[in-house]
């Protein structure tokens, strides 16, 4: 084993004086918004079938525990009040119902997968649930130029399925693949495992068919890869979370299978040591690389806890202090596997160490087992306690910083013990200076929150990074948007919300306050 160097970590301060970030306006005020009524369910039974109207309203009678699933979210933090869930199966059936919503002002919440972390896809109140599930098919798929066209309810892991026997994968890959849907991933700008090879849906997608407040369907579903004819419109609903209209069809690039994949898992002495291996790696695997994934050693040990996997042995953990997942994906395995090789000689061999130890994945399954280490952190948090997400955007350098500071944060609020904070963790994704902050408790706490926010936002400001890396803002995090936005950038942003949506119906209570 290599002898562990010893860093100093420069602390951040416990209290960082608040941003000087100046508020924007209020927006216009929006009229309040109504409940449905039964009428509205007598309305809403001559559009869609019966199996797709859930109400505790008459003349329906769902009982209020079928509605759980959809009022609440998979982490039990956010809670809505809905009587109506309503599961169209077609656009039109969307735009009839969006009509009568519109008309009644009726608030109206799009829910996918319900998968997300910060709220964005429950109700506040009792809004109409507009589940996409009954939107679940297959458009087009063209071989050649690996455009794949699908239904927004469509589940991540089914399209994923269905582009492979094709030689294409999706562009984009989350933990929660097996649930969410891909309008919801597009409606989120979700991120994932898969942005530093391939980019972000906003430049993946190539088309969306989207259904506005009024019942307008506005079709950009285009399958051109390329189309310069003036203002892209449906950048305006990536990353919208709902509030512009419902995406009922994305046309979205997918790229071809890499005929080869490997992966590396690496242990690293210290922190300081992540930078500085990235650079080797990015110029040695060079366009091969497709993942650069960190891992503290509280996330490593969770994960290792409860069931995750166990990528390395007792003996190459000790000492180690993180980790990283590296992984590659190119068209021909001897190449690929001659440069790690090569990659790994260097490490091993350097006069200055990088790393302690690492695994190479030799088979499938050993591949998919080190990949299941990273995504089951997330499942692992989850089972060890109530966990406090902050999916934030920092300089990489930092990371630790972050997290550390945040740890002593709350252990000078005395909130570090097994009945409040038990662990303060962070993983991400290197490659897009992408940080998973996770404090995990034995209950959510009212002192536990004030203790993190604004904390946590004024740091992410101090760095001039964002608040929101790639989970969105949804309900949780409305308040701080001022921390990543300037009074300009949010003043147009309800300029537009107001334009599409001067009613304010759509996912009220997210993005914009």
């Amino acid at each position: 084993m290599l002898s562990v160097s010893r860093i100093l970590v420069r602390q951040l301060p416990s209290r960082i004086a608040r941003a000087n970030y100046s508020v924007a306006a209020p927006a216009t005020a929006f009229a309040p918004l109504n409940s449905v009524t039964e009428s509205d369910i007598t309305h809403f039974a001559t559009i869609l079938s019966p199996s797709s109207l859930l109400s505790t309203l008459s003349p329906t009678s769902t009982s209020p525990e079928e509605l759980d699933q959809f009022n609440n979210d998979w982490m039990g933090r956010f809670r809505g009040n809905s009587t109506t869930v309503v599961k169209p199966k077609t656009t039109q059936e969307v735009s009839e119902i969006l009509k009568r919503c519109y008309e009644k002002r009726i608030g109206v919440v799009p829910q996918g997968g319900n998968t997300g972390l910060v709220g964005g896809s429950v109700p506040v109140n009792d809004e109409v649930i507009l589940s996409l599930a009954n939107m679940n098919k297959v458009r087009s798929f063209d071989p050649v130029s690996g455009i794949l066209v699908a239904d927004a309810g469509c589940i991540l892991q089914s399209l994923t399925d269905y582009v492979a026997p094709h030689n294409h994968i999706m562009p984009i890959d989350l933990g929660a693949k097996g649930s969410c849907q891909i309008g919801g991933n597009v409606a989120t700008n979700a991120g994932g495992l898969r942005l530093l090879r391939y980019g972000s849906l906003h430049g993946t997608v190539l088309g969306l068919e989207v259904v506005l407040p009024d019942g307008t369907i506005l079709d950009q579903l285009t399958t051109l890869r390329k189309d310069n004819t003036g203002y892209d419109l449906k950048q305006l609903f990536i990353g919208a979370e709902g509030t512009l209209g419902v995406i009922t069809a994305v046309s979205i690039l997918t790229p071809p299978a890499p005929q080869a994949s490997n992966n590396v898992i690496l242990a690293l002495p210290s922190f300081d040591k992540v930078l500085p291996l990235y650079q080797v790696v990015k110029q040695q695997l060079s366009e091969i690389l497709s993942a650069f994934e960190f891992i503290d050693r509280t996330a490593y040990d969770l994960a290792v806890k409860h069931g995750q996997g166990r990528a390395l042995s007792d003996e190459d953990v000790e000492g180690a202090e993180c980790f990283v997942l590296v992984e590659t994906s190119g068209g021909r395995r001897e190449h690929d596997e001659e440069k790690l090789s090569h990659l790994l000689e260097t490490l091993f061999e350097a006069d200055k160490p990088l790393i302690n130890t690492g695994v190479l994945s030799q088979s499938p399954a050993q591949f998919s087992s080190l990949w299941a280490l990273r995504e089951g952190v997330t499942e692992a948090v989850s089972k060890e306690g109530k966990a406090y997400k902050y999916d934030i955007s920092v300089p990489l350098s930092s990371f630790k910083d972050v997290v550390d500071g945040t740890r002593e944060h709350l252990h000078s609020r005395g909130l570090l013990h097994d009945k409040a904070v038990k662990h303060v963790l962070g993983y991400g994704h290197v490659g897009d200076g992408n940080l998973h902050l996770n404090i995990v408790a034995d209950a959510y706490l009212p002192e536990i929150e004030d203790a993190l926010e604004p904390y946590i936002y004024q740091v992410v400001a101090s760095h001039r990074g964002s608040i929101s890396a790639e989970h969105g803002i949804g309900a949780m995090k409305t308040h701080a948007l001022h921390y990543s936005k300037d009074k300009v950038s949010i003043g147009l942003m309800k300029k537009i919300k107001e334009m599409f949506d001067p009613r304010g119906i759509m996912n009220p209570g997210k993005v914009l306050e």
